[in-house]
C-alpha cells in the first residue's frame, strides 16, 4: 500500500484566501497526510486542509496562538517509516547536522525555514524541506512544496506550486 503525504512550510499566511485554498486542493489533491513545517503564522491555515490527516509543528514567525498549540518537533510513524518534523529556526550553518542532533532514529526529516528547497539523502537520512509555499524568491519565483510516497520505499519530489489565474 502507497501513502501520499504533501509537505509545505512556511504559508506564512493570517488566514486563508480562495486562492490559497485552490493551491492546496490542486497540488494536494491526493495526498491523505500532510506535513506543515512551521511558519503557518496562524492556526486558521491548517482548516485549508480538510478530510486530511495534519502534522505541523510552529516556526519563528506564528502567532502566539499557534505557539502554544503546536510543537517545537515532532515524530510521525506511517508505514514503519519514522519522519521527524522541524521548522529548525536555531541552526546557523550546518542544517544537516544540527536536525540530526533534535531527532533520534529517523528515516527522514522534514524541515523549512530557509525558504530554500532540498531533498537529498544524507547519513542514511532523507532529508526534505520544500521551501516556500507562497513563494518569496526574487522576481516573482514561485512557491515550492513536496511529496512523500511511502510503499516499498521513500519516493519523493519537489514541485513548484503552479501558478493558477
Amino acid at each position: 500500500m502507497v501513502i501520499k503525504i504533501g509537505i509545505l512550510s512556511d504559508t506564512h499566511l493570517i488566514k486563508i484566501n480562495d486562492h490559497f485554498q485552490k493551491l492546496i486542493d490542486t497540488c494536494f489533491a491526493d495526498v491523505s497526510i500532510i506535513l506543515h513545517a512551521g511558519d503557518l503564522t496562524d492556526l486558521s491555515v491548517l482548516s485549508a486542509f480538510k478530510g486530511k490527516e495534519v502534522h505541523a509543528v510552529h516556526g519563528n514567525m506564528c502567532h502566539s496562538a499557534v505557539l502554544k498549540s503546536l510543537p517545537t518537533k515532532k515524530i510521525i510513524e506511517v508505514n514503519g517509516v519514522r519522519i521527524g518534523l522541524m521548522h529548525g529556526m536555531d541552526y546557523r550553518h550546518d542544517v544537516e547536522d544540527y536536525l540530526i542532533r533534535e531527532f533520534d532514529d529517523v528515516d527522514c526529516i522534514v524541515s523549512g525555514h530557509t525558504h530554500r528547497p532540498v531533498c537529498h539523502v544524507l547519513y542514511d537520512i532523507l532529508f526534505i524541506n520544500p521551501g516556500s509555499f507562497m513563494g518569496s524568491g526574487s522576481y516573482g519565483a514561485p512557491g515550492t512544496y513536496a511529496l512523500l510516497e511511502i510503499g516499498d520505499g521513500l519516493k519523493r519530489n519537489i514541485f513548484e506550486v503552479p501558478r493558477l489565474v
